[in-house]
């Protein structure tokens, strides 16, 4: 995991998440192109700016959800994907599965880029290439 809120390409692998995530999980709609999962607390005062960040991209780019989820709320969650700071971001392909992860307030180039990558690899899987 960086500390600069960059996206990972791959998860931490002592955290062992799910390998996919549903509706229900997240407590939100899945994007039908992709979906960012946020998990924030009430007091994360830099979840303020991730949630514009990721509302603003989510806004612009079709078919993309931005889901926030309470941590303090959801700890059987939090504790199943290793989530150990707010904000911590997930970005979900179109069938739920986590691809990219980030701690910290992300840029929004960067959400942007994981966005397409993780819509790109969605794309080759049903090509099946």
């Amino acid at each position: 995991m960086r500390r600069d809120g960059r996206p990972d390409d791959v998860l931490e692998e002592d955290a062992a998440p799910p390998e996919t995530l549903s509706a229900a999980d997240i407590g939100g709609e899945l994007g039908e192109r992709a979906t960012l999962v946020h998990f924030s607390t009430a007091f994360c005062q830099p979840c303020r700016a991730t949630r514009r960040v990721l509302a603003d991209v989510a806004a612009m780019v079709p078919g993309v959800r931005h889901v926030e989820v309470d941590a303090e709320s959801r700890l059987d969650l939090v504790r199943a994907l290793g989530v150990v700071r707010t904000p911590t971001v997930l970005v979900l392909d179109a069938d739920g599965r986590v691809v990219k992860r980030a701690s910290g307030v992300p840029r929004k180039p960067d959400v942007v880029a994981a966005l397409a990558a993780a819509v790109w690899a969605a794309s080759q899987e049903t090509d099946g290439t």
